[in-house]
């Protein structure tokens, strides 16, 4: 069984960027909806999934029975995704990360100021659907992906650290068609905490 995670603040505390209401909508009934939704699709194969974490699925996507792939990648993705989007906000962010993460994104992007840019204007620029990610290969270089729906980087070899949703279901509550304002402030409730214990786990 995969599940979500425990949400570690309460819906209302990540005001006023992102509004109670689409938080409790977005953990409680979308992500729920996937995790019902892949757990019910993965019952009859539990010899395929023992032992498994979702991100093992995820990486060999390919190895799985051609009748569940697709199911696995939309609704595995939908709770991966949703997991590491939920777990990396927080009401009480570290807005600036340290140490070797910081250390490989001046030397990736130049400064930690032109990472956001270019992932902002990647998300902001995602056609339809999906997210765009702040993602590392293993050799922990970093890069900046898009992906539609709820793909995921995992199947290419890159692990994300940092994701920013732009499902309208994210956002639209509170920003309607405006994205750009969404992503504008959603770094003030990044916590690069979160993401620096992501990069050296």
């Amino acid at each position: 069984m995969y599940d979500k995670i425990v949400l570690p603040y309460e819906f209302n505390e990540l005001e006023p960027y992102i509004d109670a209401q689409t938080i409790e909508t977005h953990y409680s009934k979308h992500l729920q909806t996937y995790v019902n939704n892949l757990n019910n699709l993965l019952k009859d194969y539990e010899n395929l999934t023992e032992g498994k974490t979702l991100e093992d699925l995820l990486r060999n996507v390919s190895e799985l029975p051609e009748e569940i792939r697709q199911g696995v990648i939309n609704q595995g993705g939908g709770v991966y995704n949703h997991n590491l989007y939920f777990s990396i906000l927080s009401p009480n962010a570290c807005t600036m990360p340290k140490g070797d993460l910081l250390e490989k994104i001046n030397k990736t992007f130049g400064s930690v100021e032109n990472l956001k840019d270019e992932l902002s204007k990647k998300a902001i620029a995602q056609f339809g659907s999906g997210y765009a990610s702040l993602v590392m290969d293993n050799n922990k270089d970093l890069f900046i992906k898009a992906t539609s729906n709820q793909d995921t980087t995992l199947k290419d070899g890159f692990t994300p650290i940092l994701t920013i949703d732009v499902w309208e279901h994210a956002y639209y509550l509170k920003y309607k068609n405006l994205r750009p304002d969404y992503v504008k402030n959603i770094w003030n409730v990044i916590d690069w905490n979160k993401v620096d214990e992501l990069y050296n786990k």
